[in-house]
C-alpha cells in the first residue's frame, strides 16, 4: 500500500486525500491549523459557493490565458462530479443567479463536515496542528516531509496549502517557499479578487451604498480594458463587491506595470473605474426618460427630481459632480445641464489609486509556474512524486465558484495520480 502525504486540509487537500485513499493509498493529511478547511468555511460569505454551472469552455475562460491548463483536470473531475459527490455525502445544492451553486442549507460548514467525514471514513489519518517545515528529497524524487515532530516518509507528497490570502485561515504562502526550494519558479504573487482604493472622498461619502444591476469598466488612456455587470459596494476606502473584485485582476496588473505611474503618473495613464448607473438604457433612451420626467414634474427642484433616478446617498454626489444647483426647478434644466446629467449617469468615474492588501484578497494570483507541472496528473516535472494543486498554482479566476472548483478538481486528479503512480510496479530493467 503506497503512502501518500497531503499537506493542507482545504478544498484541494480534502479532495486529494479522499481520491488517493479511494485508489488504495495509505493517506496522511496534515493541517497546520486546529481545524481543517478554515478558508472553505468562509467562502461565499459563509455559504460556500462550491462551483458553477457554466459549460467547460466558458468556465475555463474565467481563468484567462492560463485556463487551458485546467482542461485535463476538468475533463476527469468537474462540477457534475463534485455535486454528485456532495449529494452522496448528504449535501444537496441549489443554483442561483449566474450559475453559482451553493449547499441547499446555505451553510459552508455542512460542506466541510461532509468532506472531513468522507476522508475519515476512507481511512485517511487527519493530523491537525501539524505544520510542514520542508520537503524531503532524494535526488530528483520526493521522499516525505519534515514537521516539528520529525520526519514523515512517503512515496508521494501532494502540496495543497493554498495561496497567501486570508492568512488567518492558514493560507500564509508556505507552499511557495517549499515549491521554490524544490526548484520551481514562482510567478510573482499578488492579490486577486480584492477591493480597490479610490482617490478623493467620493467613495467615502457613499460608504455602505450597494448598487445592483450596474455596469463597471476599467479605463486607461482612453481605452477600455475590462468590464463587468452586477453588484458593487462603496466603502470608506473605495469600492468592493462582486464586479469590482472581478475587475480588480485587470486593475492590479495595470497599477503594477513598470511603465505605469499609478497615482503619481499623469492624467493619461491613471486607472479609472467608469460606472454605468443605467446600463439598460442607451444615451437616446435615457435622454427621452429625462425629458419625460421634466415634463411630468417640471416644478420639482432638481434634487427632488433625482429621487426617481438614484439612491438617496448618490443624490448629493450627483449634484456636486454635475454642477447642477440642487434647488433649480426641473423645467429650467438647460440642454447642456441635461446632457451633463445623462453623461454622468452613464459614466460616473472614480480614479483608482491602489488596492487592499493581499491578506484581504479572496484568492492569490501568481504561484508555481504551470510550465513546470504536468496538467494531466498535477505532478511536478522537476521532482518525481511531488504534486501541486489549487491556489498554489499560477491560476486564478473571477468570482462565482470557479476558483473553488479548480481546487477540488486539481486535488482530485493529484490524489488519483499519486496513489496509482506510487502503486505501480517498477519498470523492468533493460
Amino acid at each position: 500500500m503506497p503512502r501518500v502525504i497531503v499537506v493542507g486540509a482545504g478544498a484541494a487537500g480534502l479532495l486529494a486525500a479522499g481520491s488517493a485513499a479511494s485508489n488504495g493509498a495509505q493517506v496522511i493529511l496534515l493541517e497546520k491549523m486546529r481545524r481543517p478547511a478554515r478558508k472553505l468555511r468562509i467562502t461565499g460569505k459563509g455559504r460556500c459557493n462550491v462551483t458553477n454551472t457554466a459549460p467547460l469552455a466558458e468556465f475555463v475562460g474565467h481563468f484567462g490565458k492560463n485556463g487551458r491548463f485546467l482542461r485535463p483536470a476538468f475533463s476527469r473531475f468537474f462540477a457534475a462530479e463534485m455535486l454528485t459527490l456532495l449529494r452522496e455525502l448528504g449535501v444537496e445544492h441549489v443554483t442561483e443567479r449566474g450559475g453559482r451553486v451553493f449547499p441547499a442549507s446555505q451553510k459552508a460548514q455542512d460542506v466541510v463536515d461532509a468532506l472531513v467525514g468522507w476522508v475519515r471514513r476512507l481511512g485517511v489519518e487527519l493530523r491537525t496542528e501539524t505544520p510542514v517545515t520542508r520537503l524531503l528529497q532524494h535526488d530528483a524524487r520526493v521522499a516525505g516531509v519534515v514537521t516539528p515532530g520529525g520526519e514523515l516518509r512517503a512515496d508521494a507528497v501532494i502540496l495543497a496549502v493554498g495561496g497567501a490570502s486570508y492568512p488567518r485561515s492558514g493560507s500564509t504562502g508556505d507552499g511557495y517557499a517549499m515549491a521554490a526550494a524544490a526548484g520551481h519558479r514562482i510567478v510573482p504573487v499578488r492579490p486577486a479578487l480584492v477591493p480597490l482604493v479610490t482617490a478623493d472622498d467620493t467613495a467615502g461619502r457613499l460608504q455602505g451604498l450597494s448598487l445592483r444591476n450596474v455596469a463597471a469598466s476599467v479605463w486607461v488612456a482612453g481605452r477600455k480594458r475590462d468590464t463587468a455587470f452586477g453588484e458593487m459596494l462603496f466603502t470608506h476606502f473605495g469600492v468592493s463587491g462582486p464586479i469590482v473584485l472581478s475587475l480588480s485582476r485587470a486593475v492590479i496588473d495595470l497599477l503594477d506595470r513598470d511603465d505605469h505611474g499609478g497615482a503619481a503618473g499623469g492624467s493619461d495613464d491613471r486607472v479609472e473605474l467608469a460606472i454605468d448607473l443605467k446600463p439598460a438604457l442607451d444615451h437616446a433612451k435615457l435622454d427621452a426618460r429625462l425629458l419625460r420626467d421634466v415634463d411630468a414634474h417640471g416644478k420639482r427642484q432638481f434634487a427632488t427630481l433625482l429621487k426617481d433616478l438614484l439612491p438617496r446617498k448618490l443624490i448629493p454626489v450627483c449634484i456636486d459632480l454635475t454642477g447642477i444647483p440642487a434647488d433649480l426647478p426641473a423645467h429650467q434644466l438647460s440642454g447642456t445641464q441635461r446632457k451633463a446629467l445623462r453623461v454622468w449617469l452613464k459614466d460616473f468615474r472614480l480614479t483608482v489609486v491602489g488596492h487592499r492588501p493581499l491578506a484581504e484578497a479572496i484568492v492569490t494570483a501568481g504561484g508555481v509556474d504551470l510550465c513546470e507541472i504536468d496538467a494531466q496528473t498535477l505532478q511536478s516535472k522537476l521532482v518525481s512524486g511531488l504534486y501541486l494543486t489549487g491556489e498554489l498554482l499560477d491560476l486564478d479566476a473571477t468570482t462565482g465558484g470557479y476558483n473553488v472548483q479548480a481546487a477540488f478538481s486539481t486535488g482530485w486528479v493529484a490524489g488519483v495520480a499519486a496513489a496509482t503512480a506510487s502503486a505501480a510496479p517498477p519498470a523492468a530493467a533493460g
